[in-house]
């Protein structure tokens, strides 16, 4: 290495070692200050400290070296706390021994003109049938408690006072008015009966139900007549919802194709005088009926049964249903059926196996007929014994 070089090297290393003697000797002193000032302020923890000076070393130690491992909380404004005294007055207000104060309304319990028995549903139920048990207590009303002045027996809320038939009569014809003439007709089924219609109400396989009529007078508020697409098993008795929407509600039935109705509310009708019709709050269980289809058919032995059953279950089916299908000719189907086989099957494959059986009953009424098997959403039905029923019709 030449003499230059060398002497620019011991240069570097001079300069380099005083530079870590003067860092030293400032981190040494910085430590010496630290521990010094460390010791003082500990120092004011053995005696009494003035609250001034307390107050003052609480505001600085975020400025100074040493921050404390707490941070005193400022004391709350009496403001605050007025405000949460009466909030937790208010609270206290509306309880009473830890149960909450409701103020009754002077509106219920309801009281209603209506001249039928409240049921969930007018059109799939029977009156005259009588359930065996029941899934939920019948105290349990599903008008809600205290909101109708109508006692619930477990499938309805029968009425309490006898009702003028002949003064709800001449009500009703007051409020339909005049009949229609055609023209009318043509304009409001013109207006209404299009599946685009605004004022349209679903009747699915709860037929009829109750809340259906509170729904019906509020879409008569702003139309003269609502269109209802009628879906599923009501539809296998069309007739049967044609006297229950009529008769319920007060309408008129003015247009009837297949599935569609269209139903007017009167020339009279006045919304601010419509009659009370308390909402259900949830549909009631269904009751528990005695069994359908019993494992001997009354009027056969086990054997003939049993061959019944292995007849209709490898007959072809006579037709296919869809879930929530229209089965307007269900019926007239299977009457013309009967006249050539003594077993049908009907396939309804998907229906679910409540529909069969909603299915199974409307058949028994209207064909009539008798089931005699539900199985794989599967329903055979047997025209019955003819020997039987000939002496009878003579």
């Amino acid at each position: 290495m030449s003499p230059p070089c060398q002497q620019r090297a011991n240069y570097h290393k001079i300069h380099l070692i005083y530079i870590t003697e003067i860092i030293f000797i400032k981190l040494t002193k910085f430590i010496e200050q630290y521990n010094r000032m460390q010791n003082h302020l500990f120092s004011f923890t053995g005696r009494r400290v003035p609250l001034s000076l307390r107050r003052f070393l609480s505001q600085s130690t975020g400025n100074d070296l040493y921050d404390p491992p707490f941070t005193p909380s400022p004391k709350p404004h009496k403001a605050n706390n007025e405000k949460k005294q009466k909030n937790n007055n208010k609270n206290n207000s509306n309880f009473n021994n830890g149960a909450p104060n409701i103020k009754p309304d002077p509106n219920l319990p309801l009281k209603s003109d209506l001249p039928f028995d409240f049921r969930y549903s007018y059109s799939e139920t029977d009156p005259n049938a009588t359930p065996i048990s029941f899934r939920e207590s019948p105290k349990f009303s599903p008008f809600g408690p205290g909101r109708l002045d109508r006692k619930w027996t477990g499938t309805s809320a029968p009425v309490g006072k006898e009702v003028d038939r002949v003064r709800l009569e001449e009500e009703r014809s007051r409020v339909l008015g005049a009949p229609l003439e055609e023209e009318e007709v043509a304009e409001l089924v013109e207006r209404y009966r299009h599946s685009d219609c605004a004022r349209q109400i679903n009747l699915g396989k709860g037929g009829v139900t109750h809340n259906m009529l509170h729904d019906i007078h509020n879409h008569w508020k702003k139309a003269e007549a609502v269109r209802i697409k009628c879906l599923g098993v009501p539809t296998l008795d069309m007739d049967n919802v044609c006297f229950h929407l009529e008769d319920k509600s007060g309408g008129k039935i003015i247009y009837r194709n297949i599935n569609i109705l269209l139903i007017y509310r009167g020339r009279n009708y006045d919304p601010k005088n419509r009659p009370v019709i308390p909402v259900m709050l949830w549909k009631p269980y269904a009751p528990i009926y005695p069994k359908l289809v019993k494992n001997v058919i009354e009027g056969l032995t086990h054997e003939e049964t049993k061959e019944l059953r292995n007849k209709g279950l490898n007959a072809d089916p006579l037709m296919k249903l869809t879930r929530n299908g229209v089965y307007v000719n269900v019926v007239e189907r299977v009457r013309e059926a009967f006249n050539t086989e003594e077993v049908v099957r009907l396939d309804c494959t998907h229906v679910g196996m409540s529909d069969c059986k909603m299915i199974g009953v409307k058949l028994r009424d209207l064909v009539p007929c008798v089931p005699i098997l539900f199985k794989d959403e599967q329903i055979i039905i047997w025209r019955g014994n003819l020997s039987q029923e000939q002496p009878s019709d003579a």
